[in-house]
């Protein structure tokens, strides 16, 4: 991709509506741009990163055995009356009508239509489990919108439900989702703690919430400074109880003291139990030929909001460092001269091409720009590799190999070649 090509409107200064450093970088990059109170438009620079996230989920979902499907984000209200969530959710579900005066919603989440189809489709216990997920748009109307893509009224979401024929199965399927979250958030790149919660408008037995620690989470959380031990502090707290007189009490855990965090929640694991299956009459046929109604989990992580996670854990007062695994481009050649010098602009030209065959995403800054302006954007950006083709190419044949994390060194293009063949295999 040329710079000069691609739809990037960076800005020097963050809106005075961007309260938050993922919400400030994401507009001063290009990645997003507001259409209405907590709905945004993801432009190219965002919607490569955001693709590159939902890979990463939807890879880790398959390798785990679940099934992907689309539904449908309007739903009808007849589904949601089975389960009593059509007043209960309040207005946070954005109800609608369609010309013939019939009620709809814009999905929050899925229970409701995953568990219809099952009931319908499913009839034998040897069908079991099964574990169904989608990558799909949502929508919920918050009451205040804001912090960008971390708290937005439309985002990008992996719902998945499972369909078991007990509980045991079901504690099987919970932990394996459990531990596919652990994989995503991991090649990710991101520093993480789970912690115990309260189920809220979903409900069910019991859940547990994948919190990324950064200092403008919404979320805060108690942690164990000896143990894997975490729960939101709603879940501590007394009535009328300060956050404040947590820390430092001995952990319920019987391991180290509490210590206080904030947390980005970007994933929420629920054993649901009959919750859903018995409200919606869904059943099987068991072993012994008699109906048994099904035990169900539900699934959920944030893929949008995952991109604004990432941004909280990993920028400086640059701009973005991308963790490598989703960085919108590996590389950035800065061509300096390329309109006025045709030996850095053939170099340059053909470094991309060999750099591209070598399957690498890069980016070749072709602007009549100098060198500053054309840094500073891509450090904005947070692209983890620059190569710099300017003067020293022209004066010794080197070019410049700088990384978003400062360290410098110069080299033969036929070297940085060799070094990023070796990385790359």
């Amino acid at each position: 991709m040329l710079f000069s090509k691609l739809l990037l409107p960076t800005l020097k200064d963050a809106p005075q509506e961007a309260e938050v450093v993922s919400h400030k970088l994401m507009l001063r990059s290009g990645m997003i741009r507001k259409v209405a109170s907590g709905i945004y438009t993801w432009l190219p620079l965002g919607l490569k990163v955001l693709k590159k996230v939902e890979d990463i989920v939807r890879e880790e979902m398959d390798n785990s055995g679940a099934q992907e499907v689309f539904m449908p984000m309007v739903q009808p209200r007849e589904l949601w009356e089975e389960t009593k969530r059509w007043e209960k959710m309040g207005p946070e579900l954005l109800r609608i009508k369609d010309r013939h005066d019939r009620d709809f919603c814009l999905g929050p989440t899925h229970e409701e239509i995953i568990t219809d189809i099952i009931r319908d489709n499913v009839k034998s216990y040897r069908k079991l489990p099964l574990n169904i997920y989608q990558i799909q748009t949502k929508f919920r109307d918050e009451v205040r919108p804001r912090y960008g893509i971390m708290r937005g009224r439309e985002f990008l979401m992996k719902d998945s439900y499972s369909f078991n024929i007990d509980e045991e199965s079901l504690q099987e399927t919970y932990l394996i989702m459990r531990e596919t979250y652990k994989k995503v958030l991991e090649r990710i790149g991101l520093k993480y703690k789970i912690s115990a919660a309260d189920s809220g408008a979903i409900g069910g037995d019991s859940s547990e919430e994948f919190h990324v620690l950064a200092e403008n989470g919404e979320d805060t959380i108690a942690i164990s400074d000896s143990s894997e031990f975490a729960i939101n502090t709603e879940l501590l707290l007394k009535d009328g109880e300060d956050i404040s007189t947590l820390e430092g009490k001995p952990s319920p855990d019987g391991n180290g003291t509490i210590q206080i965090r904030k947390g980005i929640e970007v994933g929420h694991i629920f054993k649901l139990g009959k919750l859903y299956a018995e409200s919606m009459k869904a059943s099987v046929l068991n072993s012994d030929g008699n109906a048994s109604t099904l035990f169900m989990g539900c699934y959920g992580i944030g893929v949008s909001r995952l991109v604004a996670a990432a941004i909280e854990q990993n920028h400086d007062e640059k701009g973005i460092i991308w963790p490598h695994s989703i960085a919108p481009f590996d590389i950035n050649i800065i061509s300096i001269g390329y309109d006025k010098n045709k030996d850095i602009a053939k170099a340059s030209k053909d470094l991309y091409k060999e750099l591209s065959e070598m399957n690498y995403s890069v980016l070749l800054d072709d602007r009549k720009d100098g060198y500053g302006v054309k840094m500073k954007d891509s450090e904005l950006i947070g692209i983890p590799l620059n190569i710099v083709i300017g003067k020293k190419f022209t004066e010794n044949n080197e070019v410049e190999l700088i990384g978003r994390n400062g360290e410098i060194s110069s080299n033969s293009i036929e070297d940085i070649k060799t070094i990023l063949e070796f990385f790359k295999n």
